[in-house]
Formats: C-alpha cells, structure tokens, sequence
C-alpha cells in the first residue's frame, strides 16, 4: 500500500519581495499623504514648525501610516524564512509582539522627524513655505518613513529589537528631559520627568510603557532562543526558557506601570512599580549562574562586572553622595538597559554560533576532513 505523498509546504516570501513590498507601500503612503495635505494646507503659508505647520502634521501622518504600516509588514513577514515560527503563536501574544514592535518603530521615526524640523526651524527662522511645497515636503518625508518602517518589521530578530529598545529610551527620555517645562527638574528626582501634566511628561510616560511592552516582546524571542540551546544540550536547566521568560515579562510590566502610575497618580503604586522592576532586574543578574548554567565563563563574568557597576553606583550616591538621586537613577537605567542589550545579543550570538560552523565546515572541505 502507497503512502500518499503529504502536500509540499508553500516557499515563504523572499526579502526581494519584501523590498517591492515596501516600495509599493512607501508610493502608496505618499499619494495619500499628498492629498491628505493637499486639503490641510490649502490656500495657507504654513511655517517649519509651531502650530498648523509641516514639521506637526508630518509628524502625525508618520505616526498614522507608520503604526498601519508596521502592522501590515509585520503580519505578512511571518512567511519570511527565519520568521515561520511566529505562525505559531497565539493570538494574543501575536498581537502584543506586532503593538510594541509597530509602536517603537512608529514613535522612533516620529522623534527622528520631530528633531529634523525642530533644527530647520532654527536653521532658517523667519521662513515662511507655500502650500505645494509644504504638501510634497510633507508626502515624501512621511513615504521614507513607511519604506524604512516596512522593511525593518518584516527583518526583525532579537538582536534588532535590544538596539530598538536602546535607541527609543535614549531618544524619548532625552526628549522628554529637552522639553521639560520646569528646567531644574533634576534636582529632585527622574520621575519628575513624568509629572509635568504637559507634552514633555505625557512623552515621558509614553516611552516608559512602550518600552515595558518591547521588553515584555523580548520574552518570545528569547524563550524560542534558550529553548534552541536546551536542545542543543548547551544549557543544563531545561526550565531556563521559561524561567527568564517569566522574569521579563515582570521587569516590563513593571517598567510599563511606572509611566502609567506616575508619582501625579500614585506615589504608591509608581514606587512599587520601580521597586519591582529593579528587584526583577536583580534575580535575572544575581541568578544568572544558576538558571544559565552551560554558558561560556565570559558572560558571568560580564554579569558581575554590571553587578559591580550597580553597586558602585549606589555606594556613590549613598553614603558618599557624590550625585543626587536623579544621577542615580540614570545610572541605574542605563546599566539595566545596556545589560538587556548585550544579554540579548550575546544569547543570539551562542545560537547563531552552530550555524556559523557548519557553514564555514561546507565551504571548506578540506578543514572538515581534517
């Protein structure tokens, strides 16, 4: 008796047909735009920046075509070769990946433009630009930032998200720290920065919950990694997937309720909030050895240095108090984030290692058979 031969399984999509894709989305986004602005601008000189002018409606029309887009090209990047194992999950953790990866790239690319206007204003104070130009300006500028935003949802890996993630705290924290209604905010405290009621804190708030769900995203990526390496027999503990999966969902629920509980809220809930994120951040480093046993030498060793930043870091702040609180603070953020960073990479690096191997074994033979 024949077995019958199972259905082939359809060849995914090729980054070839990624790039047409996001050409033909970046022409598309552009026609709407210019009709778009066409209506808005009619009849009027609007200015660079400030008020009905082409840097705020750019802005706006980046971050509508932007999240549309990011989520399109995000969906159909499942089919990508190297992506198929996002056809796999839920649907709620589909939707929760696709938001903050569409949010990130969206808000990145509307502070990119925010500051690209904001120098040209300065740059050329006084001028005054008519309706076509302000239209076309304002079409092509929103079209490059949907081609960028297309191509790079439909490319996204672990390492790609940890640079997003830097890139958006630093952009959207110094941001926020730049438009600050009270300049002397650092003398109290970084959450002052979210406590202003205006523009500047709404961004602050902003950043802190987009980032919390970005770093909750990273708990897919990673999990689907560390399992490769259970697998592979590199790891011993075959619950480290799932353990450090668990523990930056915390540390990003965390970080999210920090700017949805600002001290304006609850002075309560945002400590414990903070609390909870620095306490996550602490068992995943201290904890390291332990729930990553099989890693090479040089990464504990890494962590321990981070560890004996943060410590540094205190002790200089209290009791030697060589900073206030808010220099604290910064340190703090900047050794956790810079730490998920290499953390991510460096786990990526040790999957792509085998692979690496084999294909240097293939190309040369020779070095193989000896």
């Amino acid at each position: 008796m024949t077995e019958t031969p199972s259905a082939p399984r359809p060849a995914g999509r090729t980054l070839l047909d990624v790039e047409s894709e996001a050409f033909a989305v970046a022409i598309a986004v552009g026609v709407v735009t210019l009709i778009v602005g066409g209506i808005l601008f009619a009849g009027s000189n609007p200015p660079i920046w400030g008020g009905l002018s082409l840097g705020l409606a750019t802005a706006g029309s980046i971050l509508i075509a932007g999240v549309i887009v990011a989520y399109v090209g995000y969906w159909r990047s499942r089919s990508i070769e190297g992506q198929q194992w996002r056809l796999e999950l839920k649907s709620w953790k589909f939707i929760v990946d696709a938001t903050s990866v569409a949010l990130v790239h969206s808000v990145l690319a509307v502070l990119a433009a925010i500051a690209t206007f904001l120098l040209l204003q300065r740059s050329f104070q006084g001028l005054v630009l008519d309706a076509p130009f302000t239209t076309i300006a304002m079409a092509v500028v929103t079209a490059l930032c949907a081609y960028w935003i297309y191509l790079s949802v439909s490319s996204i890996t672990t390492p790609k998200l940890s640079s997003l993630l830097v890139l958006f705290m630093t952009f959207g924290t110094l941001t926020a720290m730049a438009t600050a209604s009270d300049p002397a905010w650092w003398e109290y405290h970084f959450s002052q920065l979210g406590t202003f009621g205006d523009r500047s804190s709404s961004l602050f708030n902003i950043t802190l919950i987009i980032a919390g769900v970005l770093v909750t995203t990273f708990a897919l990526y990673l999990q689907r990694d560390l399992q490769v390496l259970v697998d592979r027999g590199v790891l011993v503990k075959k619950n480290a997937p799932r353990t450090v999966s668990i523990i930056f969902v915390v540390m990003g629920v965390m970080l999210a309720c920090v700017g949805i509980f600002p001290l304006t809220v609850s002075i309560l809930l945002h400590n414990l909030s903070a609390m909870g994120m620095a306490v996550a951040f602490l068992v995943m480093l201290f904890a390291s050895p332990w729930i990553l046993t099989g890693l090479p030498r040089r990464f504990f060793v890494v962590c321990g240095g981070f560890a004996v930043a943060l410590i540094g870091g205190a002790l200089l702040f209290e009791p030697v108090q060589y900073y206030n609180l808010t220099a604290f603070e910064l340190v703090a953020f900047a050794i956790i984030f810079a730490w998920i960073a290499i953390f991510i990479r460096y786990i990526n690096a040790v999957v792509e290692q085998p692979a690496a191997a084999a294909t240097d074994a293939a190309l040369t033979p020779g070095k193989a058979a000896a």
